[in-house]
């Protein structure tokens, strides 16, 4: 989207880029572009001769491969902290996450005790069809002990080919003797949305990421809340919190099922030609209904553009605490087979009032804070883009630290209940609904 090279992404994950060769024109060059030409040559020649001594002279045999690869980390390091070099594997990794679908069993995991055990089956899938329950703990896969591996490494050896079996031998609480299990691969779509009925009257929408799966997953969601509420639906809690983002282009068409018209985001890179700005299409699939976004500092990149599309058109009202601040763009340049990609900040993105959050993030309508349990308080906070070292500086005052804590039960989860009072008129404020003439906030 950035460019005709490559496809542009946002937050932690990115996906396949395509490459395209083309013939470059000769040049000639002035006396200064030559100079600068000839003392770029002679610092690649230092590179060289560096990298040849240490191969020479290292007091063990150094890997060429991970000299070279330290060296281009190196120099992606040094200029942002969203700019790095993804090796082949942490390449399929990265484009597995941007699919939201792989190969696999079909069950959220975690470690204990240095054994696998299942958070949850997930429904419909190979693992809750075979009986796998919550609570269940793993130890071995194929014969092999799970024990003394990584919690990545189990995970990778559950994943593979779809309509291949995998043996998993399980302890379950209550009974005597292990379990075996034969479990026959299929394809496992990641959940990066989920939805329910707050009471019987607000529909509530969760968005952990953005992949390829998310828009689906949103207009799945407003249309089964809509036919779950019917005439009794006040409006819609979109809850973007702890979510660090994705793809571009699904926050863009999220953004669009809330809007009906306008500039949804905007980016501008170095060169002016690939500026680009991304409209909304008619045809607002929540119906005009209220809708309040909670964020908070977990809430980065492409969660940001939606929250700031919200905010910015008055379709949505801003609540709990400010955000991220991550306003760059990567994109995803493939270095040719078995090579890995390179991951390299390309622009900065704008709300559709022209604003960069970049180190500063969205300003919440309503601040709401939740109640921290004394042993979490300090961690209960997320320090943000501007924190980071060699982060894009701002477009004028950078702001740090904002709290990023969701209570485990929602029960206790305040910003939730006092959005949910909003929209069923028990909670007034001046921030709801929106104004179309208030100020933005900064």
């Amino acid at each position: 989207m950035m460019r005709k090279t490559s496809l542009v992404l946002l937050g932690a994950v990115a996906g396949a880029a395509l490459t395209v060769v083309a013939t470059q024109p000769r040049l000639v060059l002035g006396s200064s572009a030559r100079a600068a030409a000839a003392d770029t040559y002679r610092q690649l020649n230092l590179f060289g001769d560096v990298f040849e001594r240490v191969r020479s002279d290292y007091v063990e045999k150094p890997d060429d491969s991970k000299l070279i690869e330290s060296a281009v980390n190196g120099m992606l390091s040094g200029l942002d902290p969203h700019s790095s070099y993804m090796d082949p594997k942490s390449f399929r990794d990265m484009q597995v996450q941007t699919r939201g679908e792989f190969g696999g069993l079909g069950i959220e995991v975690t470690m204990e005790d240095g054994l696998v055990k299942v958070v949850a089956p997930i429904d419909d899938t190979p693992a809750a069809k075979a009986g796998i329950m919550a609570n269940d703990i793993i130890t071995h896969l194929d014969d092999e002990q799970v024990q003394g591996l990584t919690l990545n490494q189990a995970v990778e050896k559950m994943r593979g080919p779809v309509n291949t079996k995998i043996r998993l031998k399980v302890m379950r609480k209550g009974q005597d003797k292990p379990i075996e299990v034969t479990i026959v691969r299929d394809v496992i779509r990641v959940r990066s949305v989920r939805s329910r009925l707050e009471g019987d009257d607000v529909g509530y929408i969760r968005v952990t990421q953005f992949n390829e799966q998310t828009t689906d997953g949103v207009r799945k969601a407003l249309a089964d809340l809509s036919a779950q509420a019917g005439d009794k639906l006040k409006g819609y809690i979109l809850d973007l919190r702890n979510n660090p983002g994705g793809l571009l282009d699904q926050a863009i068409s999220v953004s669009d099922a809330f809007l009906d018209k306008g500039e949804i985001v905007s980016t501008r890179g170095r060169n002016a030609d690939e500026s680009q700005r991304f409209n909304a299409r008619s045809g607002d699939l929540a119906k005009n209904k209220p809708i309040i976004v909670l964020i908070n500092g977990g809430s980065a990149s492409a969660s940001e553009i939606v929250a700031g599309a919200l905010q910015d058109h008055r379709r949505g009202t801003i609540v709990g605490s400010r955000s991220f601040g991550k306003g760059s763009v990567q994109t995803i340049i493939p270095l040719g087979s078995g090579n890995g990609a390179l991951r390299l900040t390309t622009a900065r993105y704008y709300t559709p009032s022209g604003k960069s959050i970049q180190a500063k993030g969205i300003t919440p309508d309503i601040e709401v804070l939740q109640d921290v349990p004394e042993e979490l308080k300090g961690r209960a906070e997320s320090k943000g883009e501007a924190a980071l070292r060699g982060h894009l500086k701002a477009d004028g005052d950078e702001q740090t630290g904002s709290q990023s804590y969701i209570p485990p039960d929602p029960k206790d989860d305040k910003a939730l209940h006092y959005a949910a009072d909003l929209l069923r008129g028990v909670q007034t404020n001046a921030a709801f609904p929106p104004n179309p003439k208030a100020p933005i906030p900064n």
